[in-house]
């Protein structure tokens, strides 16, 4: 196992602010707030790797628990083990998704929308999955509660994030996913 460095650690704490920073933006919907920290974790896991990204985004969970980092300004365990919570731990295999997906050294716009799409499939997985554990609701009530209102706006965050990422990897940042095939 390769030892972390200086910048990619530094990448990661960007991206770790920027979810939470994504967090504020928080328009509630139910029992689920429309936020864009999916959009910054997909664009993580797109430009740092899937082992930075899931870094970015366990420092964020760890983050929110003693700081209000969460959506809608919240922290704590209760928000963690929460009916949001699946969709928070969703977002650790998400970015190991997305970053496994963009293969080191591939850029192609197709790949990074692809692996955005791909990066919410666990997202909503766990979310549907806890929010039913939480709720004591069915299956078919948790989609219709935590997705059927969100899939639209998630769909978009995932192109916009391989848009960005597309777009951010032509410039001579040194980010480490697309460098990872050199």
């Amino acid at each position: 196992m390769s030892r972390i460095t200086t910048r990619e650690l530094t990448y990661a704490a960007l991206f770790t602010a920027l979810i939470a920073g994504g967090a504020f933006v928080s328009i509630p919907i139910g029992s689920v707030p429309f936020t864009l920290q999916v959009l910054f974790v997909l664009l993580a896991g797109m430009l740092l790797g899937p082992r930075l990204a899931a870094l970015s985004v366990l420092a964020y969970l760890a983050l929110g628990l003693i700081a209000p980092v969460y959506a809608g300004g919240t922290s704590g365990l209760g928000v963690l083990f929460g009916p949001t919570g699946g969709y928070l731990w969703g977002f650790v295999p998400a970015a190991l998704v997305t970053g496994a997906v963009c293969a080191p050294g591939q850029t192609s716009l197709v790949r990074f929308v692809g692996a955005g799409l791909l990066g919410l499939v666990p997202i909503y997985a766990l979310g549907v999955v806890w929010l039913v554990a939480q709720l004591h609701i069915g299956a078919g009530a948790a989609l219709v509660t935590g997705v059927a209102p969100f899939v639209w706006l998630d769909l978009l965050k995932a192109v916009a994030a391989g848009l960005a990422a597309h777009s951010l990897v032509s410039l001579p940042l040194g980010l480490p996913a697309p460098q990872r095939g050199r």
